[in-house]
């Protein structure tokens, strides 16, 4: 038998230990993923006899992809520019 164990950590509210066996790895990801699970303390992996922290590796998992930043337009940036100047003149 496999399951995880989400610990949430609720600061002076004190902390949750989320069990369910019928929670699977994809959906423990797809909750910190969401924000559903937050200030987590540690996730643990619990199979058989053994237990793993796997809090980093989920967390690694459940991060957002980064998306490369394209190059920004300098003619609209130039333009952008002007027109900023214009509204801090003198009428």
């Amino acid at each position: 038998m496999q399951y995880f164990v989400v610990m949430i950590d609720y600061g002076r509210g004190g902390r949750e230990a989320i069990v369910d066996p019928e929670i699977t790895r994809r959906e423990v990801i797809s909750r910190v993923a969401s924000g559903e699970y937050s200030n987590i303390s540690f996730i643990h992996e619990i199979a058989d006899s053994s237990v793993d922290d796997i809090t980093a590796e989920i967390l690694a998992e459940a991060a957002a992809p980064e998306i490369p930043v394209a190059d920004a337009d300098p003619q609209a940036s130039r333009f952008d520019h002007v027109r900023d100047l214009r509204k801090h003149e003198p009428v």
